[in-house]
């Protein structure tokens, strides 16, 4: 038994039971513990030490903290299920652009110019935002993993070409860099058991010696001449 633990927190829309079934079975003796977080919060936890490491929403704030991006999302468009834009495979900004969109304050799309029309109120949440398109007050933008997060059977989702796109990372403080992080980042990279940064490479097979021959009885050792029919020689006339 050990009192170590590894915390890895996780924002909204990551889901990380894949990694932590894989830790469970490497890194038996060490628990991992899942803390859920707000995008906005994530940086200040590492910072303070409440985990180890974190899967955050890039961009973030990235002083004192190493980030290995991971993979990139496609933001797609969540209306009520009667809207003209669920008859589509996907749509553009400018098919937007008579809707009212919300844009709630924990949003983690980087906007240059904010799509649609300004809806008549600025959620605190994306959750909230959700509830507002349900009830038929204006459209919502999100990263794809949050549509399913907060899926609801009166609503569905489009993608959206040519918008900003959400990042995921995984980050943790640089001055913390201990053997459980490096062990994570092993099984995030999906580095096997046996590679050079793994935790515990699985020892090589040791390779069977192969014994010598023993000689025959009143034997040399040596292959001895044929004691069966030799050659005929040439008969000499």
């Amino acid at each position: 038994m050990t009192d170590r633990e590894f915390r890895l927190a996780y924002v909204p829309g990551v889901t990380p039971a894949k990694w932590a079934g894989i830790w469970a079975e490497r890194v038996p003796d060490v628990p991992l513990t899942l803390v859920s977080i707000a995008a906005a919060e994530v940086v200040e936890l590492l910072h303070d030490g409440g985990a180890d490491a974190g899967f955050v929403r890039l961009p973030v704030d990235r002083d004192g903290l190493s980030v290995i991006p991971l993979y990139v999302e496609t933001t797609v468009v969540v209306v009520p299920k009667d809207h003209m834009v669920a008859a589509a495979d996907e749509v553009t900004v400018a098919d937007l652009a008579d809707d009212e969109v919300f844009h709630p304050m924990d949003d983690t799309l980087e906007w240059t110019a904010l799509p649609g029309l300004p809806a008549f109120t600025r959620p605190d949440t994306t959750a909230e935002a959700i509830r507002l398109v349900a009830a038929g007050a204006g459209l919502l933008l999100v990263p794809q993993s949050l549509a399913r997060l907060y899926h609801r059977k009166d609503l569905t989702y489009r993608p959206v070409v040519e918008t900003p796109q959400s990042q995921i990372a995984l980050a943790w403080p640089t001055s913390a860099t201990t053997e459980l992080v490096e062990d994570f980042i092993g099984i995030v990279r999906g580095r096997t058991v046996n590679s050079s940064r793994g935790r515990t490479p699985a020892p090589a097979p040791v390779k069977a010696r192969k014994q010598p021959r023993s000689p025959a009885p009143g034997g040399s050792g040596r292959r001895g001449a044929q004691t069966g029919r030799g050659r005929k020689g040439r008969r000499s006339r």
